[in-house]
């Protein structure tokens, strides 16, 4: 039995990918390792997001070849698809396999191993495709939380970014194929659904027009997207599988949330009012030159928008310091506005210079020391909102799922995430723990991971609890007494 090694880098959906690609060699017979063991073959599914995830792509396809010098090596993904000539003359990579073509890789080995084809570069042109790529799962790495793959490919081209150029333009997966690999996770416990792609927002935009969905930078066609219900309908309908708890969404374009749009979603029980708006400044100068569709006021407009329809929804962003031109005035303006719209979390990055895109020669680049220094100031203000925004949890009662066993701060504890997706943690039941419930016993279809404990029934794993709130385990850690399950 064949050997096969994986290793993901980047995105949720990469990660997907990567499962999928997985479960593929495991139905052909490969036997699946660990990528730190000798193995016959070694897939990497690359990023390409920015010149440093282009490093590490290179340096894990090397590391694969030193470790098994007689093995194949298979890069595949998105730093396939936009280096494909340097690829092929990499004498540690055997075969190349650009996007939407992932889902043949078990056929691609067995015609390298058969001998059937000299050439071995898999490389499609993605920029002119309007085929989804099928790839499915039926388990996940995580026992309690899936990530479904429901989109591919992006029309935005921000002048910053090369992910159109890697991933091409907008595919979306039929709903019926997505209900069909959701029921089958739920069947196995899985209690939350992420719907996640590369540009989550314009889902179905190619169900309206398929030609529309190839054409770079049809805003107008982009627009109306986004305001047609294709993805409302996608999360209305996985709502109805039973053996769900929750639906989450991935990034989402901030010119969808509309009122009537989020009174539509507020209406569904099991979405999480959790919301990651990417913004990537709070200059508008700065957001002009990133090529972004929206304006500041526009964007904490819909943040607004969030706010009124949910209750104490969080809302997470990205954002780039150190982009092209962005003076210490702009710079100040994104702090202050970060600061005025005031975030969950922020994911903070400090702008990689990408060959290929017009960010790269744009004039007036900004040093790394400076970029280094804002992105510091951006964290410590991250950091204290996060802070704040857990605190006013404490006190009250949430929903959190149970995820994992885990000693915090020394302290038993299984830890899960609320709704919000704050991480909190429940006691596990101990000698002397007066935490008893017998809502709480391990029913039929549970597997308990923390064992019952001295007579006690520990928390299990995929189990929703209510519990109450009552202080910090640690920085980033909620402290939790149970009450109960949902009604």
């Amino acid at each position: 039995m064949p050997k096969a090694a994986l290793h993901n880098l980047g995105c949720k959906v990469n990660a997907y990918e990567t499962e999928a690609m997985q479960q593929q060699l495991e139905a052909r017979g490969y036997e699946i390792v660990p990528f730190d063991q000798k193995a016959d073959v070694y897939i990497i599914n690359t990023c390409s997001v920015t010149n440093i995830a282009d490093r590490k792509s290179r340096q894990m396809l090397h590391r694969a070849k030193k470790m098994n010098p007689d093995s194949v090596v298979v890069a595949a993904g998105c730093y396939v698809q936009v280096a494909a000539d340097a690829l092929k003359e990499d004498a540690a990579v055997d075969i190349i396999v650009g996007n939407n073509q992932k889902a043949r890789l078990a056929d691609i080995l067995d015609e390298f191993f058969s001998g059937g084809r000299e050439d071995v570069s898999y490389v499609v042109d993605i920029s002119h495709t309007n085929e989804y790529e099928a790839l499915h799962v039926d388990r996940i790495a995580d026992r309690t939380r899936a990530f479904i793959k429901v989109q591919d490919g992006c029309n935005q081209f921000c002048s910053y970014c090369i992910i159109p150029y890697a991933r091409g333009r907008v595919r979306s997966r039929r709903p019926e194929e997505v209900l069909e690999e959701v029921r089958a996770l739920a069947a196995q416990g899985y209690k939350e659904m992420v719907l996640t792609g590369i540009h989550l927002s314009s889902y179905g935009l190619d169900f309206e027009n398929p030609e529309s969905a190839l054409t770079a930078g049809d805003y107008k066609a982009e627009e109306n997207a986004l305001y047609r219900p294709w993805l409302l309908r996608l999360i209305q309908e996985v709502s109805g599988v039973e053996g769900i708890g929750r639906i989450r969404l991935g990034s989402l374009e901030p010119r969808i949330i509309t009122r009537e749009f989020a009174a539509e979603l507020a209406k569904i029980p099991k979405l999480c009012p959790h919301f990651h708006l990417s913004l990537q400044s709070g200059c508008d100068a700065t957001l002009k030159r990133m090529n972004r569709h929206y304006n500041t006021e526009e964007y904490r407009e819909r943040c607004g928008i969030l706010r009124e329809a949910f209750d104490n929804p969080a809302i997470t962003t990205d954002v780039i310091v150190g982009f092209p031109g962005e003076t210490e005035e702009e710079f100040a303006a994104t702090r202050q506005y970060l600061e005025q719209v005031h975030f969950y979390e922020m994911h903070v990055f400090k702008y990689s210079r990408r060959e290929g895109t017009r960010a790269a020669v744009m004039p007036d680049q900004v040093p790394e020391p400076v970029k280094a220094e804002r992105s510091d100031k951006l964290l410590e203000l991250e950091k204290r909102m996060s802070r704040e925004y857990r605190q006013g949890f404490v006190g009250t009662v949430q929903e959190i799922l149970l995820e994992e066993p885990a000693e915090t701060g020394g302290i038993p504890c299984v830890v899960g995430h609320t709704r919000q997706y704050v991480r909190a943690a429940v006691p596990a039941p101990v000698a002397g723990n007066t935490v008893k419930s017998a809502a709480l016993s391990a029913g039929a279809g549970n597997t308990p991971d923390a064992a019952v404990l001295q007579g006690l029934t520990a928390p299990v794993r995929g189990r929703i609890v209510k519990a109450r709130i009552t202080g910090f385990l640690d920085e980033e850690t909620l402290l939790a007494e149970l009450i109960g399950e949902p009604g």
